[in-house]
């Protein structure tokens, strides 16, 4: 990253960081301008990548660049998504620690854009299993049917998610990707039945008219001829977009749906859902002569009954009337016109909703990994990444971005606790002295929301639950009698004169981190209570839709408590989110759009401010910079300026940190400029690391003076020698043909000698024929005789194989591999069709210890009881082999529980399971099916039930069953044999 600073004036500095007048707004957007006119679209805040979107496609994600930012430290390189990237993935390799990556930012910032080409990088660089190839592509192939569904053209993006997306990446431990978990926040339900000017409903719709075939149109009642005659597609008024946009969006969606695991029925059951909202839109409903509400529409009605599967008479009933439960007794009242209309406006947006969520729950059961039962929680690690609504202040702000800015409220909070926790615990690690740091502390707008029983939350559930006339109106005068002293609430009635102007009688304004916010309450009461009739509930309840009987439970009839408003379940899921967060070591990508237009190369620079004040960069610049600005390894600031100091130039032999000294010393640092941590050094002012920089392209000519000379001498020297090379070249291939001949005459003597058996050799003789062997190949005319040795090599190569193998499964990973190195593999305890006695196989019932043996086939491993074969495994059904990471000799053959042919997994006890594992590997080829498990390992019982190992300390090996009837085997301490608890 150093090596940029050289043209910071014209392309700017690639980290805030190391900006001189940081606390300046201006110079921030300034060198962000710079960047971005130079298609530098990443710049760092410390560990935090700022990404602006260029609107066009930059050459910049090609596989190529995934190798060059691969396993390479974040700032040793230009910033880049790639780079933050890696840095996650490495984290979770080498420190086994789950890590997340927090995405936020405007409507189209990119932010979908960003979670994708991570998702790319991770499926493109990450090492391969032979099973997770189907799992790569269904990681990749679900973004697109989310965005379908839960994506929509808005004034400010074409493709604007209208819900927030959280998903797990699942590693093994080889870090390959193995499956994944989504979970999905604050649907835009409203947008089913009400779009703004310019906007338009959720894609789905779009694509479906645009490219569903005309059989499959005609079966679900549509018109691809004019998608304007639906209700719910021209309240926005939107102009018709593409219709080749929509085709090939529809065919990437039907693509992905194969390739997530649906089948043709349950696609057509989900569209037959999507085509029933559209008919719900057009149902009608008119007054008769007695002023009682019907339907005017009975197509529509025809329609909706055989999409989704209900009696229609039943649904028109329900349409119009709505049935109330009190103390056992039933009562049936007529809808007015407008009741009637919000009726259906809600069970077209319940409908939908819940279909969102069965279909994020179906992508789920596709990412789960199910491959191996085996594999539990213990052997993986997790990637999350969120991808959710930045701050968002619009002309006309309602309950929707009351909850999208109460999230950010809470992201913030957790972004500033996080970044201060990091350096502190960076600091001390360094031996560095730690100043508190004062921020904005924005927990007082958090409680202002989320309180009990005082909160804007609290207060709006309560008024809603009310007996009585509750409105928006009096939910609003409740809360200027309940939070009218707040300093960071204030209504039309609360505010002073020039406040009071730029407020309505029905908005309230909260002073958030990021700025002031107006919210018009309108709406707030039935948008957070979500109700939807209870007779309307009791005909989905009796849909003969596959989706929509999933979707709507009988539970909910006969549970008597009121269901959670909107905003208490946001709250909860919320907090869920907090949780998972915290738990995790986080990344932030802070994304930013600079311009309405979506015109490459534009920089609007007033929308670009209300972006860095509403992401709160200049508050996260501000508290990095509270400290030391630049920061660095003492290895990596010594190779580069090196060049600067006689003393450590060209090559420093001592202690780093002495040689950093002497370094910082020579270009005359004042104390105050830097501190030397434990292994690094930290550098105050940016001014400091740039006079250092441009001493460095000072002396770059005079060094490369030096090494063109020093070049020139090299290669006078390399043509004189190339004469000596020739003829050292002509001497090695007399000695060569001669060696050769050596080894025939030695290999024809071998194979008349060789009748030594394997077994006859101990330990110092294997050691010793090893290294004969290779004192033989380096002094041949002195060993040419010692057929012996040659003998010795010969018989244990393959032996030397198995132990090259046996490391690269159990070293490190395994407690009693270390005893295992210096033992034979015996050929007689397990080779073909030869017995070993010393194994116990437990009963998948009882857990009753039973001798056996056990045969190592060409084809299949076979057990054997005193001569009578009891079972038989062939190597092509056997799933993978489990042991524990502890010096027991216990180890589980994993087989498919479908097989009708085996009975379930196998649990065995040997003293050699080191050996017995790897040769059963090899023969298998399961060598990268080994799982060595660090708590519990599961195993198949029978079909759909499974046992459980666990392991805890003792001081014998012993199995046990536990009361519960589990397994369980005493952990053991060093070098103790423990005990076997089966579950």
């Amino acid at each position: 990253m150093e090596s940029a600073l050289s043209a910071r004036d014209r392309v700017g500095v690639q980290d805030f960081l190391l900006l001189e007048n940081y606390t300046s707004e201006a110079a921030f957007i300034e060198n962000l301008r710079r960047r971005y006119r130079e298609n530098l679209i990443y710049t760092y805040i410390g560990s935090v990548l700022v990404s602006v979107n260029p609107y066009k496609e930059l050459e910049i994600y090609s596989k190529q660049h995934m190798e060059r930012y691969r396993g390479v430290n974040f700032y040793e390189i230009s910033p880049h998504i790639f780079a933050l990237a890696d840095n996650s993935y490495r984290a979770v390799r080498t420190e086994r620690k789950d890590q997340c990556i927090l995405i936020s930012g405007e409507s189209g910032a990119g932010k979908t854009e960003a979670s994708k080409k991570i998702l790319q990088y991770y499926t493109t660089m990450c090492p391969t299993r032979n099973n997770t190839h189907s799992i790569r592509e269904r990681l990749l192939q679900s973004t697109p049917v989310l965005e379908a569904f839960g994506n929509a053209k808005t004034l400010r993006n074409d493709n604007s998610s209208r819900f927030g997306k959280y998903m797990d990446v699942q590693f093994d431990y080889k870090g390959a990707p193995i499956g994944g978990h989504i979970l999905n926040y604050l649907l835009e339900k409203s947008r089913v039945v009400h779009q703004n000017h310019g906007e338009r409903n959720f894609h789905i719709f779009y694509q479906l008219l645009e490219s569903g075939h005309s059989e499959l149109l005609r079966r679900l009642g549509l018109d691809k001829t004019n998608p304007q005659q639906y209700h719910y597609l021209v309240k926005g008024n939107c102009p018709r977009v593409s219709s080749i946009s929509d085709k090939n969006s529809w065919k990437i969606v039907s693509k992905a749906f194969s390739v997530i695991g649906f089948n043709e029925e349950e696609v057509e059951e989900l569209l037959k859902v999507v085509a029933s909202v559209l008919h719900l839109g057009n149902t009608q409903f008119g007054e008769d002569e007695f002023g009682e509400t019907h339907i005017t529409t009975d197509t529509q009605i025809k329609f909706l009954s055989e999409l989704l599967g209900v009696d229609g008479s039943f649904l028109s009933e329900a349409l119009t009337h709505k049935k109330i439960v009190a103390k056992g007794e039933e009562m049936i009242g007529p809808l007015s016109l407008e009741q009637a209309l919000s009726a259906r406006d809600a069970l077209a947006k319940a409908i939908y909703g819940r279909t969102f969520t069965w279909l994020v729950q179906k992508i789920n059961q596709s990412l789960a990994f199910q491959d191996e039962v085996y594999y539990t929680s213990k052997c993986s690690s997790v990637i999350g990444l969120l991808d959710i609504y930045g701050f968002e202040v619009f002309q006309n702000n309602s309950f929707e971005q009351f909850c999208i800015n109460y999230c950010n409220e809470k992201l913030q909070q957790l972004f500033i606790e996080l970044t201060l926790k990091s350096e502190q615990e960076e600091y001390e690690a360094e031996g560095i002295g730690w100043e508190s740091v004062e921020y904005f502390n924005n927990k007082v707008i958090c409680d202002l929301v989320e309180e009990k029983f005082k909160g804007i939350i609290a207060i709006l559930d309560e008024e809603c639950l009310r007996p009585g006339e509750a409105s928006d109106i009096t939910f609003l005068e409740k809360l200027e009698d309940r939070l009218g002293g707040h300093p960071h609430f204030v209504t039309h009635k609360l505010a002073n004169g020039k406040t009071r102007k730029a407020l309505g009688r029905d908005e309230f304004r909260l002073l958030h981190y990021a700025g002031e916010v107006n919210y018009n309450v309108n709406g707030f009461l039935d948008k957070n209570n979500d109700l939807l009739y209870r007779n309307l509930k009791e005909v989905m309840c009796q849909s003969e839709n596959q989706i929509v009987k999933e979707c709507f439970h009988t539970d909910e009839l006969t549970d008597q408590r009121r269901p959670e408003t909107a905003a208490t379940q946001f709250k909860l899921s919320l907090a869920k989110l907090m949780d998972i967060l915290m738990s995790k070591e986080p990344s932030y990508i802070r994304c930013i759009k600079p311009n309405d237009g979506k015109q490459p190369g534009r920089f609007e620079e007033v929308l670009v401010r209300h972006q860095v004040k509403y992401l709160g960069l200049m508050e996260n610049l501000r508290v990095r910079r509270a400290g030391f600005a630049y920061r660095r390894s003492f290895e990596a600031f010594l190779q580069r300026y090196k060049p600067l100091c006689p003393d450590t130039w060209p090559n420093w032999q001592g202690n780093l940190s002495d040689g950093v000294s002497t370094l910082v010393r020579h270009l005359n640092y004042k104390p105050e400029e830097y501190k030397l941590g434990r292994s690094k050094i930290f550098i105050r002012f940016p001014k400091t690391l740039f006079l250092t920089e441009d001493a460095l392209e000072i002396r770059k000519p005079s060094i490369g003076e030096k090494l063109g000379f020093s070049v020139n001498n090299h290669t006078f020297v390399c043509l004189c020698l190339s004469v000596v090379i020739v003829i050292q070249s002509w001497w090695r291939g007399v000695k060569g043909r001669r060696r050769a001949t050596r080894r025939r005459q030695a290999a024809d003597t071998i194979r008349k000698s060789v009748c030594v058996c394997v077994c006859e050799f101990n330990l110092v003789k294997y050691t010793y024929t090893v290294e004969a062997f290779w004192k033989i190949q380096e002094e041949p005319s002195r060993h040419t005789h010692t057929h012996k040795d040659w003998v010795t090599y010969i018989l244990f190569s393959a032996q030397l194989e198995q132990k090259v193998v046996a490391s690269g499964i159990f070293r490190g990973q395994k407690d009693n591999y270390p005893q295992s190195v210096p033992r034979l593999f015996v050929g007689t305890r397990l080779e073909h069709a030869k017995m070993h006695k010393n194994f116990t196989k437990y009963d998948r019932r009882g857990f009753r210890a039973r001798p056996r043996q056990l045969l190592l086939m060409a084809t299949g491993v076979i057990l054997v009881q005193e001569s009578k074969i009891k079972q038989r495994i062939d190597y092509s059904s056997l799933l993978g082999i489990s042991v524990s990471s502890l010096s027991d000799g216990l180890f589980v053959m994993h087989v498919p529980t479908a097989d009708s042919k085996q009975k379930g997994d196998l649990v065995l006890q040997c003293d050699h399971v080191i050996e017995a594992v790897t040769k059963l590997a090899i023969m298998a080829d399961k060598i990268h099916n080994v799982n060595i498990s660090q708590d519990s390992i599961k195993f198949a019982i029978a079909r759909g039930k499974e046992g459980v190992i666990d392991f805890t300390y003792g001081a014998e090996l012993r199995v046990i069953k536990t009361k519960n009837g589990r397994l369980a085997v005493p952990r053991l301490a060093a070098n103790v044999p423990g005990t076997l608890r089966v579950r």
